[in-house]
């Protein structure tokens, strides 16, 4: 945990004094269910609304009430292909709902929180939406390198594997505002 929060910290400043995005945008989304009979997916989908942003919909339901539930959090990076990077978390999100007790999960759920009826604590039962999500690079609160990244969601209801969330993003720096940062 502390851990964690030491890294949080020191990428967070990082993040301020050094990296403004210029593009950051997703580039693809794709939902998966393994259990219908407990999460089904109505729609899952990203719209071009103009040059720079693009919005992520999603509506699903949870079928039955759903108390016991864990989140698997893992950025990769594309480097000839998908590579681990950084962050690879698993959380208790019942408890993380009551106490926002991860800061890696803080900085996630804060990017979408704005945007979705799911803020409130367990059980968790019926319609779970996202509407018109884009990304706000003031609310990512890390550094990122020029790159593609996947965040990748594994969602464990009773630690049995539910469903899958996967939202691609291309994240660009702005070098010429980070420098002007730097010399004020």
């Amino acid at each position: 945990m502390r851990f964690h929060l030491v890294i949080c910290f020191l990428l967070g400043l990082f993040l301020t004094k050094f990296s403004v995005a210029l593009i950051f945008k997703m580039t693809n989304v794709m939902c998966e269910t393994y259990n219908k009979t407990w999460f089904e997916f109505h729609h899952c989908r990203l719209k071009a609304v103009s040059r720079d942003r693009v919005v992520f919909n999603m509506n699903g339901t949870i079928l039955h009430p759903a108390s016991n539930i864990q989140t698997k959090i893992k950025i990769y990076k594309r480097e000839n292909g998908l590579k681990p990077w950084l962050v690879d978390v698993k959380i208790e999100t019942c408890r993380f709902m009551r106490t926002r007790y991860d800061p890696v999960a803080k900085i996630v759920f804060g990017l979408f929180q704005q945007f979705s009826n799911i803020n409130h604590t367990c059980p968790y039962v019926g319609p779970q939406v996202l509407e018109g999500f884009y990304l706000k690079p003031e609310l990512l609160g890390l550094p990122f390198p020029t790159g593609q990244y996947l965040l990748a969601l594994r969602w464990y209801f009773d630690k049995r594997l539910q469903f899958d969330t996967n939202v691609s993003f291309l994240f660009v720096e702005d070098h010429v505002k980070s420098d002007r940062i730097q010399s004020n």
